[in-house]
């Protein structure tokens, strides 16, 4: 078979795109942009008791803002860095001013 020829037999199984860009198009605009959120002195004040429980090898699930939109992270603290303001949940790093929420699994 001619190299000509398996070329154009290949083509026939290629996936076709009709819209090319549509999907892109598509995912660009399901991501909904949220406003981070200012807390109110009681929940800052409720963050704060919640924080000083806290220690390395806990479990717990933070709600956080990350990229435009909040989200919920859970698993054990691996570091906690009063200095950087960091909390670090396995390998997610967490900014201690985009936390919105801590809870604390037993």
């Amino acid at each position: 078979m001619a190299y000509r020829e398996k070329v154009s037999r290949a083509k026939l199984f290629m996936p076709f795109d009709a819209l090319k860009g549509f999907r892109e198009a598509l995912a660009a605009k399901e991501h909904i942009v949220v406003p981070k959120i200012d807390l109110s002195e009681e929940m800052l004040e409720e963050l704060d008791i919640k924080f000083r429980q806290l220690s390395p090898g806990m479990m717990v699930t933070i709600v956080h803002y990350s990229k435009d939109e909040y989200v919920k992270t859970t698993g054990m603290i691996a570091r906690i860095s009063v200095s950087s303001r960091i909390i670090q949940v396995v390998n997610t790093k967490i900014a201690l001013d985009d936390i919105r929420s801590i809870e604390i699994s037993n």
